[in-house]
């Protein structure tokens, strides 16, 4: 594979091409050929992961110092887990890259979520070990922080939850939800919630599915009651 133009369409210069190269090569390319002294990018990707979690860590502690310790572990989860990564991992052409088995291969290895978020591991790994945490921290703020909206942040985050444990402190509160209105075709339908908040605090929120437009709802009745 021609890794010179990876490189060049990243705007990265490797000084060791093995380690990148190690990033691509999936253990069944190294079972089927029997290349005992080829390493598979396993190792790779448990540093990637590890260097993965620290910069999506310093990049929410310092971006949204507005957040709780359990938002901010909530939001991580969500930008770590395996649709995002391989997601993004497709967007950059990494299957094209990929040393596969030929079964693993045939069996659409290349465009298997797992097999991409782990590649992205290994390829955070290489980078990690080849040039240091700035430069991961360069790429995944060009590559993975934009790639998320904002909007969508907020299905991550449990307001629903939190709004009911604030009830739970105060007796004889209750919480009820309904979705009040439904907008636009089918292929692009938007939601409004209502959260009633012992029927006293009546507050709404709009989202593209009924679980986004309720956790809204229901951050409007938590900025109200902290009020």
């Amino acid at each position: 594979m021609n890794h010179h133009l990876l490189q060049s369409n990243l705007g990265i210069t490797f000084q060791n091409q093995t380690i990148l190269k190690q990033a691509f090569i999936h253990s069944s390319y190294v079972n089927e050929h029997q290349l005992e002294r080829t390493e598979d990018n396993e190792r790779l990707e448990f540093l990637g992961d590890a260097v993965l979690e620290l910069g999506v860590s310093e990049f929410l502690f310092s971006q949204t110092p507005a957040m709780s310790e359990g938002e901010m572990t909530k939001l991580r989860a969500y930008l770590v887990r395996e649709s995002t990564l391989s997601s993004v991992a497709k967007s950059l052409d990494f299957g094209t890259f990929l040393l596969l088995g030929k079964g693993e291969e045939a069996s659409g290895g290349k465009e298997r979520p797992s097999i991409l978020a782990d590649v992205f591991e290994a390829f955070l790994g290489a980078l990690y070990e080849d040039q240091g945490f700035n430069e991961v921290y360069d790429f995944l703020e060009k590559h993975l922080f934009i790639y998320v909206e904002p909007s969508e942040f907020i299905s991550t985050m449990d307001y629903k939850t939190t709004l009911q444990e604030i009830i739970q402190q105060q007796s004889g509160k209750t919480v009820a939800y309904s979705i009040i209105e439904e907008r636009g075709p089918a292929h692009d339908r938007e939601f409004v919630a209502q959260v009633k908040v012992n029927d006293v605090i009546t507050t709404t929120g709009t989202g593209l599915s009924k679980k986004e437009a309720e956790q809204r709802a229901a951050k409007e009745a938590i900025d109200r009651l902290e009020s």
